[in-house]
């Protein structure tokens, strides 16, 4: 975690490395405050620009809880999500930004 630029950092035992955002974890955060209770019900998370990670929790050996400074701390992120935000980062990112705009909302508190 690197607090200062506000990132994870994860890399995979197979080599692939991925510097994952505060911002772009809150909002896709797999928690059914932001995902729902299934795809139709996915919430668009604004106002997380300067959102940091305070902390990090494992949870056995398949997951991290992330603590945010904004409270949000009940999504569990298992590795296999974490690479999944990571590999469709670019799709994902300009989906959220999109929606964004659509909606009137800003990433800005």
């Amino acid at each position: 975690m690197i607090r200062e630029e506000a990132r994870l950092d994860v890399e995979f035992s197979d080599g692939r490395s991925f510097a994952l955002p505060a911002e772009y974890l809150r909002v896709e955060s797999p928690s059914a405050e932001v995902q729902g209770h299934g795809p139709s019900q996915k919430k668009i998370v604004a106002g997380r620009r300067r959102v940091k990670i305070t902390d990090l929790e494992p949870v056995g050996h398949y997951a991290v809880r992330i603590v945010f400074d904004d409270g949000h701390d009940s999504g569990i992120f298992s590795w296999s999500y974490l690479r999944e935000l990571g590999e469709e980062q670019a799709e994902r990112w300009a989906a959220y930004q999109a929606n964004l705009q659509t909606r009137g909302l800003s990433r800005d508190p």
